[in-house]
């Protein structure tokens, strides 16, 4: 199949043909190989416009379009450090080592973070060595490595864990889905004010799943 060609139709598509703008975004969008954070037997979908299971309970790749749009809000910069929350299948976290000094990456399954690390080394061995990956419970971020200049969270929570604000820099960016009501969710842009306080400034109503406390046993 040729993935090269499917992933630039989807850039030119999925992407650039609606409000994807940021030309960081659309180059690196146009170079990260999705079909290698998927299953074997889904890799043929790599380029449509759509989440997959990751095999895992309640893990899925997140659609091409909400990867570039999440990039984009972030806004983020070649001397940024990073914290991903709900890294899952380390195609997120793939596009922000292209655009960042380091990445810092937490997912609550194990498995996920092996395969992870397996798919960004096998094909990026720069990118990867700009990435930390560790299984952990993601409301409590990764002290050890803060302050962030971004923080940027792939599940939803009910409100904005109190470590992000603690480990991350005065004017940090932060990009997370959040619950509203009965299962809906907004996709909220906030910057940290000097107070502590996250202003957000954007939302976008959004489908993720919740983030669960607590990182996963090893099966």
């Amino acid at each position: 199949m040729d993935f090269d060609g499917e992933r630039r139709r989807m850039v030119k598509r999925h992407l650039a043909g609606r409000d994807i703008a940021d030309p960081r975004v659309l180059e690196v969008m146009g170079q990260v190989p999705r079909e290698r954070f998927m299953l074997p037997a889904l890799r043929a979908h790599a380029y449509d416009d759509a989440a997959f299971s990751l095999g895992r309970p309640g893990a899925t790749i997140s659609q091409p379009y909400i990867v570039a749009l999440m990039t984009q809000l972030l806004d983020p910069g070649p001397s940024h450090r990073v914290l991903e929350i709900g890294s899952g299948s380390g195609y997120q976290t793939a596009v922000l080592a292209r655009l960042v000094a380091e990445v810092c990456a937490v997912e609550r399954d194990p498995e996920l973070v092996g395969r992870a690390r397996t798919a960004l080394e096998a094909w990026d061995a720069a990118a990867a060595a700009r990435v930390r990956m560790r299984a952990g419970d993601g409301h409590q971020g990764w002290p050890e490595h803060a302050p962030y200049d971004r923080i940027l969270a792939a599940c939803a929570v009910t409100s904005i864990p109190a470590a992000w604000a603690e480990q991350a820099r005065p004017g940090a960016v932060l990009v997370a889905p959040l619950d509203r009501f009965a299962g809906s969710q907004d996709l909220v842009r906030a910057t940290l004010a000097p107070d502590g306080r996250w202003r957000i400034a954007s939302r976008l109503p959004v489908a993720f799943v919740p983030m669960r406390a607590g990182a996963e046993e090893t099966r």
